[in-house]
């Protein structure tokens, strides 16, 4: 089973509030745990035009366990620390990892997936042949750092993950997204459902909407009232993995009276807005210079 599980994390939405207004020596008051319209308002300005820093002070870690090739694929991304099992050490019987369908290679793509395929090819030998070699060998007083490599990518494998709330966001925006290999997005959904929990306004400003509820429990676990998402279901698109709309909300204001001369051309509206979005959000209402 591929699954995600939170292990350890620090800080929150308000750590973020915090790490951007310290550069005006303001915080949030002590003992408030909770967000305003003005924090959360920062909060959004700072991922819209990618002020990333602030975000850098929150973090988490996570233990998954997922086949090898899942593996190869999510340690690419960058600033997410790694640590993994190594079967240099480890020769205890290895587990495989068995999809519920295989997809069909697709055709107007270079890599990725479509359509259901059903093999005549009996794949469960795979893995007992592997394993019975693999046996042999460490039998016959092969080292396991040698004997390991007659294991199939299939191979399960776990590892620890950490990083910040801004890299964790980054590798979802890009895994979760129905273009990506299903298999290894089950791992990026159920850290994007626990990251919402633990930094509900920094995680919506950081990936939109598109990943809200996924089915999971907060530890990211499948929950009891919730089935497991199976490679099928995501495949099929009947489980709320694939439910990637964005309901974009729109918000209009008042930008200036009936008494000007004349009225706003769009680029002058679009920068009076951000100035006054940045003016009220770094201080909290507080007033202080527009910043050019």
């Amino acid at each position: 089973m591929i699954k995600a599980t939170m292990m350890d994390y620090m800080g929150s939405d308000i750590t973020v509030v915090n790490s951007a207004r310290v550069s005006f020596g303001k915080k949030v008051p002590a003992g408030r745990t909770f967000t305003t319209e003005g924090d959360n308002r920062l909060i959004r300005y700072l991922a819209k035009h990618r002020h990333m820093s602030p975000f850098g002070h929150c973090f988490a870690s996570f233990h998954i366990q997922a086949p090898i090739f899942v593996a190869r694929q999510l340690v690419k991304h960058k600033f997410l620390r790694w640590n993994e099992i190594s079967r240099r050490y480890v020769d205890e019987k290895p587990e495989f990892y068995q999809p519920d369908v295989w997809r069909g290679r697709s055709e107007d793509k270079k890599q990725g997936s479509e359509g259901v395929v059903y093999p005549k090819t009996e794949t469960d030998f795979v893995g007992y042949t592997a394993l019975r070699v693999y046996k042999e060998l460490l039998d016959e007083g092969v080292c396991p750092e040698q004997a390991r490599m007659v294991l199939p990518q299939s191979t399960m494998t776990e590892w620890y993950w950490s990083g910040s709330l801004d890299a964790f966001s980054d590798m979802c925006n890009l895994r979760c997204t129905p273009d990506t290999q299903a298999e290894t997005r089950l791992v990026a959904i159920q850290i994007s459902h626990t990251m919402k929990r633990l930094f509900p306004v920094s995680w919506k400003a950081l990936t939109g909407e598109s990943n809200d509820d996924r089915g999971f429990d907060e530890y990211g676990h499948y929950g009891e009232n919730n089935p497991p998402v199976s490679t099928k279901d995501v495949w099929y698109g009947n489980d709320p993995v694939t439910d990637l709309e964005n309901k974009k909300a729109i918000e209009s204001r008042e930008l200036y009276g009936d008494d000007q001369i004349r009225p706003m051309t769009d680029s002058e509206k679009k920068r009076a807005m951000e100035k006054k979005e940045l003016n009220q959000a770094w201080y909290d209402g507080d007033g202080g210079e527009l910043f050019e």
